[in-house]
């Protein structure tokens, strides 16, 4: 997935030729003072960036905040339309209505507070034997958040066409195991910050100062034990290593402390035969734990994860203590964002399918889907092409990559068939009591999958998400519609700026069903190794260099990018930009060669593919990422996988004493 990270292009369907703009914003974001052998990111960017200083509610500014602000001004209208007046209940209209109005109700939220989670925090606070902490947990399972491991029902990697309960290490509230174990100044600020608002929390719950304090304590207790007992994020990238297939009497004797049946029968699971566990070494860290720790610390964790699922939702005191220690802690927010724009946003995510269908209607252009099938199918061609051409991977092997890259499905623009929210219910009367009843709705319609073939129809993004994703189980690529957007251009870019980003996009997604992790499923998704030996061994050499290439990139002094962590999204980034650039090449303005605004076809490529990562991030936030994401930040994302390409090469005469040459043997080849 391109974690939001991945960019495209914007397509106006009337007009058949390129439109020139005013200003061409390629040529107008340029950093003359930066040598694009260097540092190309901030040569491609770098006036840009200088320019637009992050505003004080963001964490990041750039080409995504753009788009997304141009997403957000769209669905701002549709919410405004819905909300003007009453629709039929049960309605798309009446849905969004609703809810937008409950979000912007702040008078109502904050006179009622936390009141309707009275009567649960009164029980939660209850909690005095195992039996009622397992019911407690259950529930909370259910309506707020993930309390002591993660728990969820999904495609069997080894079965791919069944939903299969999945249970696996998690109830952690820092981004990573990392926040918990080290002690770096960022770490223990982050400590401190997270002890400070569950404080805020239990005293919202009506306990004393002393007591909140140390009920707070008592929350960092848990977290650590979890996270010790949690596995490196790089260490779940396996999934053969995270797949083990248990019937609940297994699971029974790896937790004792921990009794599944009812726990099961608590969510409303009354037939579970057996259960994928991803990390038996975690929850044979957390049986430990609950045997170790006093009931009453383990209640005081279950009330802090109860409330702060719904925190944000309660009233704008308790907004206040999240935001403080989510985005201005955490990622260095200055400041909230407007109440209409964390409205939109949140109405957006829990009705995204009603959204998109009116988005779709009115705002998605016309033939949007029919240009995505068209760069899909190229990129898809190169990529045959490049396999076909590999000098290390055996007939046999070659054959069955071909066999799965022929049955990649594509999911473009916006889907056939929409999620049903038919039993979702949503008035006008309180926005946290929406919220509560979406977490119930949304869990229930996830459980009610267990032991239900696969509907391979269903889209997990909606179209006005800018964002894409390939689903390994599924063996499939999913580009929303608005991913047709590209800021600065009034009419379709030229073809060096489309195939450098919505043919990067595709490029991308299907790499990932190559990389360290998707080549480990075959064509039908299902997790079962179709390499030889000796060319996994090959494609494993290949995919360590960019580990170490990777590992070499420093954030600060003392702090790096992980390779073995990002390498997922490595591979797919070198691969995406490859598979884009060959397509390119076969297009009639590269063979021209005739320059674009000042820059050869080539370059001016390259420059279409650092305009889709053009972002910087606040410190903080930069911080946070490269210790608990799987991508790299943006500048590495552009320098990383163009300082292998021979192409950049001739575009720009890198040479030896250049920042950003590497070394012809160095140069890393995997697709």
């Amino acid at each position: 997935m391109k974690n939001g990270l991945f960019l495209a292009f914007a397509l106006l369907c009337a007009p058949t030729t390129a439109q020139v703009p005013p200003t061409d914003p390629i040529s107008a974001h340029i950093d003359p003072t930066v040598r694009p052998q260097d540092d190309f990111f901030q040569y491609a960017n770098g006036t840009w960036l200088k320019a637009n200083a992050i505003p004080a509610s963001e964490q990041e500014n750039g080409i995504f905040k753009t788009i997304q602000d141009t997403v957000d001004a769209q669905v701002y209208r549709i919410c405004l339309q819905a909300v003007e007046k009453r629709h039929p209940f049960g309605s798309a209209k009446q849905k969004i209505g609703d809810f937008y109005y409950t979000a912007m109700d702040s008078a109502t939220s904050n006179r009622e507070g936390i009141a309707p989670l009275r009567d649960d925090l009164a029980r939660l606070k209850d909690i005095d034997s195992p039996d009622k902490l397992l019911v407690a947990t259950a529930y909370v399972q259910l309506v707020s958040g993930s309390p002591f491991f993660s728990f969820y029902v999904g495609q069997d990697e080894k079965d791919s066409e069944l939903n299969t309960l999945h249970i696996g290490q998690g109830g952690l509230t820092l981004p990573d195991r990392r926040y918990y174990m080290e002690d770096d100044a960022q770490n223990l600020s982050a400590r401190q910050a997270f002890h400070t608002y569950a404080a805020t929390l239990f005293r919202a719950m009506g306990e004393t100062e002393s007591d909140a304090t140390a009920a707070a304590t008592d929350v960092l207790t848990v977290e650590h034990a979890l996270a010790k007992t949690s596995r490196p994020r790089e260490d779940t990238r396996d999934p053969f290593t995270n797949y083990f297939m248990m019937s609940v009497d297994s699971l029974r004797l790896l937790t004792p402390q921990f009794y599944w049946p009812a726990f099961f029968r608590e969510v409303g699971l009354e037939k579970v035969g057996r259960v994928v566990v991803e990390q038996p070494d975690f929850l044979q860290g957390l049986n430990d734990m609950l045997a170790q720790l006093p009931t009453a610390t383990l209640r005081n964790y279950l009330r802090f994860h109860y409330l702060d699922g719904l925190a944000a939702y309660a009233g704008d005191s308790l907004y206040e203590a999240s935001f403080n220690f989510y985005s201005r802690a955490l990622r260095g927010v200055e400041q909230p964002r407007p109440r209409w724009k964390r409205a939109v946003s949140i109405t957006n995510s829990i009705l995204g399918d009603l959204v998109g269908q009116i988005y779709v209607d009115e705002y998605l252009p016309k033939g949007t889907k029919e240009k995505f099938v068209e760069i899909g199918n190229a990129v898809r061609q190169e990529f045959a092409i490049r396999i076909k051409n590999l000098s290390w991977m055996s007939a046999d092997t070659k054959h069955k990559a071909l066999d799965k890259l022929n049955a990649v499905n594509m999911k473009l623009a916006y889907p056939d068939k929409w999620k049903d929210l038919s039993r979702l219910h949503i008035t006008r009367t309180s926005y946290l009591k929406n919220m509560m009843a979406y977490r119930k709705w949304s869990s229930q319609r996830n459980l009610d999958k267990l032991g239900q073939p696969v509907d391979r129809d269903e889209w997990h993004m909606q179209p006005q998400t800018y964002n894409a994703y390939y689903s390994p189980s599924n063996n499939e690529i999913c580009i929303p519609g608005c991913n047709i957007i590209v800021p600065g251009f009034d009419g379709m870019p030229d073809d060096a700026v489309l195939y450098a980003i919505i043919g990067g996009t595709f490029g991308h997604e299907i790499t990932h069903g190559f990389d360290d992790q998707g080549c480990l499923f075959d064509k039908k998704g299902n997790l079962e190794n179709w390499w030889t030996t000796a060319d996994k061994e090959q494609f494993d050499k290949r995919t360590q260099q960019i580990v170490r290439q990777f590992d070499e990139f420093y954030i600060t002094d003392s702090l790096h990018i992980n390779g073995s962590l990002t390498q997922g999204e490595n591979i797919a980034d070198l691969g995406g930009v490859v598979v884009a650039l060959e397509a390119y090449k076969k297009t009639s303005e590269y063979r021209s060669g005739q320059p674009i605004h000042g820059l050869t076809p080539l370059q001016r490529f390259f420059h279409g593919y650092a305009l889709a990562w053009m972002e910087q991030l606040r410190p903080e936030a930069l911080q946070n990422q490269v210790k608990s994401n799987e991508h790299a930040p943006a500048k590495w994302r552009v320098n990383g996988p163009l300082a292998n390409i021979n192409d950049f090469y001739e575009a720009y005469s890198l040479r030896p004493a250049d920042h950003m040459y590497r070394a012809p043997k160095d140069r890393i080849v995997i697709w």
